[in-house]
């Protein structure tokens, strides 16, 4: 179980995203040990090497910590900002030298402090490395540079007539999604950042770049390395290319609302969905609070009980049939008020409110700090899974509002609190521990797309015990001086 203890000025630094100083922490998120005369050493190198694109003031060091959760920020010593991949080498190299932390950042949207420094060092910002490097139409991929997010992309992509489907809902980079093997709404039909990406390149300890993959669509070439990489959360090197899988625009979307008369009755109905092989694009779970939320905050007048978001792909007839099978699915267990269009601005404006749920989440109670943790579980189970967490949600008066990509059985929680009333504090961290041991009960995992980070270190070692230790030997063997984003995924 997390638990809290008192915050000890410097060990953290930084405010919650709300603007209060933090005075609770998670337990497991502790300081390391500095290396001061490596970082001293590092700082000087890097400052005469980059001029201006090396920088060390307070305020940028704080954006590049952890921002978009309560847990507390770690300050990295300094940020750099690399061009391209001769320059990261050069950077992992001196980092390597001097036994320096690198922590790789993005956009900085991931939710449980992947990018906080736990024991100091250098934030390498790659935005900068934002190129799109290759598109080849014929055999439906792309390779891209890390700094590259997702609608970048498929702005560039729109006039060959094809797009990159993860979407994980904030405008994410390309790096930090394959970093965190992010998926999204589209998942249940296209997948996982694991299933799309075909290769990466990344520097490693000593500055060396090596490539994981070619462009081939299959190999049976040795260890996939791809797959090591994605996922790691930047543990292992820093990416410096990513090889995508494409897909071709479909002829027709529609997307519609279908809501339903109690949570079970909307799960049940994704299961059955799924069941009967209905190649359904997307289909999201809104209780009854997050569709309150949305209404309020993106000005929508839906009913307020639990919804499906759904959305189906493909030709004019293909998707007319799809739309009418869920529409008789979705009878079965309640619903009668299922409406689907294909226009294209109503579908953005009703996806668009489902971006936002984390947003509206917040507006329920202002100025409350919001713990957003996520559980997976298999399909089948996914009725009792989201049941039995509404239930503890009403038991214990929490505000908490259920949000998911059902399709695939994974679902978010939104928990909104006072993080400086120790009681509640410890209410919201008895959930979160329930809401993991539930999900591992039923054979899922405690994370179907946050990563694990800081934040759901012992939930990963109840989840996988043993293992970890490979895990560890792994990290070890490629990393031996732990220079890449140290203090995440285990300790």
């Amino acid at each position: 179980m997390r638990a809290f203890k008192t915050l000890r000025r410097p060990v953290f630094s930084g405010r919650t995203s709300h603007g209060k100083e933090n005075v609770v922490a998670l337990k497991a998120i502790k300081a390391g040990s500095r290396n001061e005369s490596g970082i001293a050493a590092a700082k000087t190198l890097l400052g005469g090497r980059f001029g201006d694109r090396f920088q060390t003031g307070e305020a940028i060091r704080a954006q590049h910590a952890n921002t978009t959760t309560y847990i507390p920020a770690q300050l990295p010593d300094a940020v750099v900002f690399p061009e391209n991949a001769a320059e990261v080498r050069e950077i992992v190299e001196i980092a390597s030298a001097h036994r320096v932390p690198l922590i790789a950042f993005g956009t900085g949207s991931s939710l449980e402090g992947h990018v906080n420094a736990p024991q100091g060092g250098i934030s390498v910002d790659m935005m900068r490395m934002n190129r799109i490097l290759a598109v080849n139409a014929e055999d439906l991929d792309c390779t891209v540079e890390p700094g590259v997010t997702r609608e970048e992309l498929n702005t560039y992509l729109r006039d060959t007539g094809l797009f990159f489907p993860i979407d994980p809902g904030a405008n994410a980079s390309i790096g930090g999604m394959a970093s965190t093997r992010a998926s999204g709404t589209n998942a249940v039909r296209y997948g996982t950042m694991k299933e799309n990406v075909l290769a990466v390149t990344a520097v490693v300890a000593g500055g060396r770049e090596i490539r994981t993959a070619h462009r081939a669509r299959k190999s049976s070439a040795g260890y996939d390395l791809t797959r090591l990489f994605v996922g790691a959360e930047g543990t292992l090197g820093i990416i410096t290319s990513i090889t995508l899988r494409l897909q071709g625009i479909p002829e027709v979307i529609s997307g519609g609302v279908c809501p339903f008369p109690t949570i079970a009755d909307a799960c049940n109905a994704v299961i059955v969905t799924i069941q009967s092989g209905i190649p359904v694009a997307r289909i999201e779970l809104l209780d009854a609070v997050q569709m309150q939320a949305c209404n309020a905050y993106s000005g929508l007048n839906y009913a307020e009980t639990p919804t499906l978001f759904v959305e189906f792909h493909g030709s004019a007839e293909g998707v007319e049939l799809q739309s009418r099978q869920f529409a008789e699915i979705a009878s079965e267990f309640g619903s009668t008020g299922f409406v689907w269009t294909t226009n294209p601005e109503e579908r953005a404006r009703l996806w668009k409110a489902r971006h936002n749920a984390y947003w509206a989440q917040k507006s329920l109670k202002p100025g409350a700090a919001i713990l957003a943790t996520d559980v997976c579980v298999p399909i089948s189970r996914l009725a009792d899974c989201v049941a039995a967490t509404h239930e503890d949600i009403a038991a214990h008066g929490l505000i908490a509002p259920i949000v998911g990509h059902a399709g695939d059985g994974n679902f978010h929680v939104g928990v909104l609190f006072d993080d400086r009333d120790p009681a509640d504090v410890a209410r919201v961290e008895a959930f979160v521990e329930r809401l993991n041991s539930r999900a591992l009960s039923m054979d899922g995992t405690c994370t179907g797309e946050h990563g694990i980070g800081q934040g759901k270190m012992p939930f990963l070692e109840a989840e996988l015990g043993g293992a970890l230790d490979l895990m560890r030997q792994i990290k070890r063997s490629l990393d031996p001086d732990n220079i890449f984003n140290p203090g995440k995924i285990f300790t």
